[in-house]
């Protein structure tokens, strides 16, 4: 390409932009796009979560009296204990023993439990009562019902309630799935 060439691109170029105007220049400038936050939005919120449940109330792992009753048989996951304990499931059913001498309330925890297991319920609740009510000796039913749990094929775990559950006075109940 020589010169001439490019001095005859030019001409030809100017006189096709012979009527052609400039836009005038404007005083408005389009604003760009407002940026994503880069605050961790999620992480917050994550953080609040775990705050909330800390100030819920007292875990019960954390606090291990004589009052509590808990059980857990082999095989059941720390996921699944930890749900428990927290009252993280679902109370499909529940009895109360308030009332019961311990022959009436074992023929009322036999029962309930196979009904439980009919209705294929996961999680119920027994309320045993804190023994308020009985002698000296303490809580008579309490203390017997973790013994006739602990020995059932069908109960994985146990744990006392949460306070708004029951507390001490009431255990949740994890039984197997039929």
């Amino acid at each position: 390409m020589s010169l001439s060439d490019d001095d005859d691109d030019l001409a030809a170029f100017r006189s096709a932009m012979a009527d052609v105007k400039r836009q005038p220049v404007t005083q408005h400038v389009a604003p760009d796009k407002p940026l994503p936050s880069t605050r961790p939005r999620q992480a917050e919120l994550d953080e609040l979560a775990v705050l909330a449940e800390m100030l819920d109330g007292p875990d019960p792992e954390t606090f291990e009296s004589g009052d509590t009753l808990t059980y857990r048989a082999d095989g059941i996951q720390d996921s699944v204990w930890r749900r428990l304990r927290r009252g993280g499931y679902r109370i499909e059913a529940e009895l109360d023993l308030h009332g019961l001498n311990r022959d009436k309330a074992r023929v009322a925890v036999v029962g309930f439990l196979a009904q439980c297991q009919d209705r294929r319920q996961r999680c119920v609740r027994i309320i045993h009562g804190k023994g308020n009510g009985s002698p000296n000796s303490g809580p008579v039913i309490k203390r017997l019902l973790d013994g006739w749990l602990r020995k059932r094929r069908d109960v994985l775990a146990f744990s006392s309630a949460r306070p708004h559950d029951g507390g001490t006075g009431a255990i949740y109940v994890l039984l197997r799935s039929s």
